[in-house]
């Protein structure tokens, strides 16, 4: 374990930590509070008022991180890319929301249609520039790439845009994206150094982020991550995954994102075609759980307990 392992963790630990103290009061007084909806689980109403955008605290450490090695590894730029880019996107999404009191932040389409640009930029970088094939290595093959021709660009879209979706899905309750997430970016850097693949610096940046950020974030929680962490991270996730060529595994690793949002979907749907009725108690599945009398902190447990096995089971297939 060389120094650009460990260096970068606890450099992006460090600084997410002393921003904790300078972010969070700051965010309060722009009055970035996170509000609750009303119809939502009742023992978050509590929460109204705790400030989010959170996620600004791992995105400057994270970058600050990142800069430093940006020199000798280039190939964390387009991994860096799409973490600040979706970061960004979630920022606007706050910011409407929060400081121009759109209640909605973004509307469905401009958020999707930044999305789709974002997406297309990092394609193009990712095959022109980082000169990466989009062939996907399959788990427990044995080191066999799955070679999908063209079919392989819709395919990046749909995994890049669902995974940051699954993400977002994922924070809803404290500390439960970051808790995820630090499991899966802890599983891409092991297998970004071992396969000298040069990207580790900014997996492990975000793993220091990710822990600095979690002493703010778990509950009770005294700031969210918002928009612009959950969105960011997802972006993260793709991008190192595709960095990697391992979009396979983030079906293994990011089992929960997959799970929050088939629960949104199935329940959307349910409820459309059967004219009112539900499957969960309530949707993304952490609030159906919760409803279910499980407490808050459970949950998380339960969900970064299901995580951490799949990393190791993906681990196995690598």
């Amino acid at each position: 374990m060389s120094s650009h392992v460990v260096i970068p963790v606890l450099v992006s630990f460090a600084i997410s930590l002393v921003l904790g103290p300078v972010v969070i009061p700051f965010l309060r007084k722009l009055k970035m509070k996170q509000t609750e909806r009303v119809e939502g689980v009742q023992s978050h109403l509590k929460k109204a008022g705790t400030p989010t955008m959170g996620g600004i605290m791992i995105l400057i450490s994270v970058i600050v991180t990142s800069l430093f090695y940006v020199k000798d590894y280039p190939k964390i730029v387009p991994v860096l890319f799409l973490t600040v880019a979706f970061g960004l996107i979630g920022f606007l999404d706050d910011y409407l929301k929060v400081v121009l009191k759109r209640s909605d932040g973004l509307m469905p389409m401009q958020k999707m249609a930044l999305q789709i640009v974002v997406t297309a930029i990092f394609a193009f970088y990712l095959v022109r520039v980082a000169d990466i094939p989009l062939t996907m290595l399959v788990p427990f093959s044995g080191g066999y790439y799955l070679d999908l021709g063209w079919v392989a660009y819709p395919v990046l879209f749909f995994a890049v845009i669902g995974t940051v979706n699954g993400t977002n899905f994922t924070d809803g309750l404290d500390g439960l994206a970051s808790s995820v997430t630090v499991l899966v970016a802890t599983f891409f850097t092991v297998v970004a150094v071992g396969t000298k693949s040069g990207i580790e610096p900014v997996t492990c940046a975000v793993v220091g982020a990710l822990l600095g950020f979690l002493l703010f974030n778990v509950y009770p929680a005294s700031v969210f991550m918002g928009d612009t962490g959950s969105l960011a991270l997802g972006g993260f996730v793709a991008g190192t995954a595709y960095m990697l060529q391992m979009p396979l595994f983030i079906i293994i690793v990011g089992f929960i994102y997959l799970a929050e949002v088939a629960s949104v979907m199935i329940q959307v749907t349910y409820f459309k075609k059967t004219g009112g009725k539900r499957i969960f108690k309530m949707a993304p599945i952490h609030h159906h759980f919760e409803l279910c009398g499980w407490s808050e902190t459970r949950v998380v447990a339960v969900f970064s307990i299901i995580t951490a096995l799949l990393c190791l089971i993906a681990l196995m297939g690598v």
